[in-house]
């Protein structure tokens, strides 16, 4: 039991708590280009029901991933932009697209403008000024 308390609460845990579904993270894909409305995010996101994208829409919101701004009072309509920390989620898509283009097609990869090699990410620490070879174990990274 305290083997799922301990999982419930890791920082993996937290942040599908926010932002775990496939519907959220495509609402966060569209919007990192720029503040889009209801109707657009529903013409760019496919498959997406109305009743869906607002719920997900109203619990970034509810996050402080995302802020809504009113256009029109009546009928009331918003635009909706990602805050600062919800822009700090597209490094995390950019990685999750990564990992599927590497196993799926490699042939679609992120590549080096200037030579054409597929990028790669790696673990960096700032402080020590080092790259690390592997991703380091739970217990050698710390959440701030």
């Amino acid at each position: 039991m305290a083997e799922q308390d301990e999982h419930a609460s890791s920082p993996l845990a937290e942040a599908l708590a926010r932002v775990g579904d496939r519907w959220t993270l495509l609402v966060v894909e569209a919007l990192l280009d720029g503040p889009r409305r209801f109707n657009d995010l529903l013409g760019q996101i496919p498959g997406v029901a109305a009743n869906i994208l607002s719920e997900r829409l109203k619990r970034l919101e509810r996050e402080r991933l995302l802020v809504a701004r009113l256009y029109s009072q009546r009928p009331p309509r918003s635009e909706y932009e990602l805050t600062a920390e919800g822009k700090e989620l597209a490094g995390t898509l950019r990685l999750l697209a990564h990992w599927a283009v590497r196993h799926a097609d490699p042939s679609i990869a992120l590549r080096h403008p200037a030579c054409g090699t597929p990028i790669e990410a790696r673990w960096y620490c700032p402080t020590c000024d080092v790259l690390l070879d592997d991703e380091p174990s739970h217990a050698e990274v710390h959440f701030v």
